[in-house]
Formats: C-alpha cells, sequence, structure tokens
C-alpha cells in the first residue's frame, strides 16, 4: 500500500477545520467537503474547500459528519458508490461503535476509526481503531500518515464505543452529572477539583499507576465500598437532556453550565488554548523524565 498523500475530510466544523489544518499544515494535500459551502468558516491555508465529491479518491477520507448511524451508513454508501475500494475510510466518531458502522461495507477491509482529540491543533494523540476485517496494511499506512503530521496514533485492537478517551471521560462525566442533577454539588466546584486536584496528578502519574503508588490493597478496599455506590444508570443523566430542551446549548448560544453571554469567547478560547499548550510542554517533559528513570 503506498504513501498516504492527498486527505479528504468531510464535514466543515470545527473538528474537520482542526483536522485539515494540522494535516495542511505537515505537507498533506488537503481539501474539506462541505454540505453548504457559502457557509462554512474559512479554512487553514492550503486546504480546498469543495462542494461535491473529486472525481479522483483521495489516499484517505476522514469522516467527521455528526454523529447519527442511518447519516453515516448513507454516506459511507456514497463513497463506495463514488469510489469503491480505492480510498481509505475513517470515522472520527467519538460515540457510535465501529464495527455496526462497517457492517453494510463493501470494502470493511478498506475501514477503521480516527478519532482526534479537541482542539485537534494541539492534542498529539490520536486513536486509530481497527474494525474486524481491517487490513493490516491500512492500519500502518494511517499510522504512518499520522506520524507525518505530527500526532501518535494509539493504536485499539478491538472497537469499542467511545474508544479510550470519550469512554474514559464520559464515564467520568455521567457521575458528575449525576451529582449535580441530585444536587450534592455544583458544575464550578466540579470543575475546579478536576482541574485543580485530580488533573495535576493525572498528567503526571495517570489515572492506573496512581493506583500503584497509593496501594493497591487501599482501592480494593475503596472498590468494594464505593462501586455500588456509583451512579450505574444505563440511561443518560437527564440533566444534558433536560438543558438541551430549555434552549441551553453552551457557548454556541451563550448559556450552558455557564452563563457565556457578554463575553469574548474567542479571547478565552484563544487563552486556553495556550494554557492548554503551556501544560502538554509540561506532560512531554514529565513524559521524558520517565523514559529516562526506565518506566
Amino acid at each position: 500500500m503506498g504513501e498516504i498523500k492527498s486527505v479528504l475530510v468531510a464535514g466543515s466544523g470545527t473538528m474537520g477545520r482542526g483536522i485539515a489544518a494540522t494535516l495542511a499544515a505537515t505537507g498533506f494535500d488537503v481539501a474539506v467537503l462541505s454540505r453548504d459551502p457559502a457557509r462554512a468558516r474559512p479554512q487553514a491555508a492550503g486546504v480546498r474547500l469543495l462542494a461535491a465529491l473529486p472525481e479522483a479518491p483521495p489516499d484517505l477520507l476522514i469522516e467527521t459528519i455528526p454523529e447519527e448511524m442511518d447519516l453515516k451508513h448513507e454516506f459511507n454508501a456514497r463513497i463506495e458508490a463514488a469510489y469503491g475500494g480505492r480510498t481509505i475510510l475513517a470515522s472520527n466518531t467519538s460515540s457510535l461503535s465501529l464495527q455496526k458502522l462497517a457492517a453494510p461495507l463493501r470494502f470493511p477491509q478498506r475501514y477503521c476509526g480516527l478519532h482526534y482529540m479537541q482542539p485537534p491543533e494541539t492534542f498529539p494523540y490520536v486513536e486509530l481503531a481497527r474494525v474486524a476485517e481491517t487490513e493490516d496494511a491500512v492500519v500502518e499506512a494511517v499510522r504512518e500518515a499520522m506520524t507525518r503530521s505530527g500526532k501518535v496514533a494509539l493504536i485499539l485492537n478491538k472497537p469499542v464505543p467511545g474508544l479510550l478517551i470519550n469512554r474514559i471521560q464520559h464515564a467520568l462525566a455521567h457521575e458528575a452529572y449525576w451529582l449535580i442533577d441530585q444536587g450534592v454539588t455544583d458544575a464550578a466546584t466540579i470543575d475546579l477539583i478536576i482541574r485543580t486536584a485530580i488533573g495535576p496528578r493525572m498528567c503526571v502519574n495517570g489515572a492506573i499507576e496512581q493506583r500503584d503508588w497509593s496501594g493497591l490493597q487501599t482501592h480494593a478496599l475503596v472498590q468494594q465500598a464505593l462501586v455500588p455506590e456509583l451512579h450505574h444508570g444505563a440511561e443518560p443523566v437527564p440533566l444534558v437532556p433536560r438543558m438541551v430542551a430549555d434552549g441551553k446549548l453552551g457557548v454556541a448560544n451563550g448559556q450552558g453550565f455557564y452563563d457565556w453571554r457578554g463575553l469574548d469567547v474567542d479571547a478565552i478560547r484563544k487563552s486556553s488554548l495556550g494554557f492548554i499548550r503551556r501544560i502538554m510542554d509540561i506532560v512531554a517533559e514529565a513524559e521524558a523524565a520517565r523514559k529516562a528513570q526506565g518506566r
């Protein structure tokens, strides 16, 4: 399988634009497919904006369309009708089952999951997940392309909904939503302890190694006492669906867990990205120290 040089990103939203910008900045031939180019936000330098599929198949097509199974099935069928098995089709899905997404495909051996973290320009990792039919050569070609784009591909040997990052962070959010919904505490307090208490330790030691430091015998006892008391509902906590129904969509319309109205959200976002980059630099130093220590 040849080297990946051309990439088509399907979807011109925040994630699609960020992925395209990252790839274009590292020398790939990049285009973004948009349903409505006239309304799409400006793209990064070197990124072409398209209203229709190009005639020539891209080496890699990254799908970032909304998280709806039927919509993605329809899109994938359209791609296979246009290109057959001549392109690698990767989904940026963060929640849907990759195996179910691949089920109707005629060329599932050319399909994989490729999940970027938000914002994709900043975080160094992507999750690369195979389905049962994915060829080893496809995984290797995508992994190598990610390396050239400055990313480290975390390879999952089998697909699970949510992959690694979203599965873990949504487990945390699920419990946090329940605590807020039950009136135990508020969003600001939960964010405070995650930023200042949980976050710093996790940045250095991670969640699992931290258990070694604290003592597994202690955590075995804590699990026995605490796990039965955690919220294990099979349905989403009604808090967020209720907020959405009330028109609270977050930064997009000024109201969510916080009131964003009247604030310069672009300046806040820029400042936050700056802090994230500084934190990532410190994390990189910690990772280098770990390697020097033989860990």
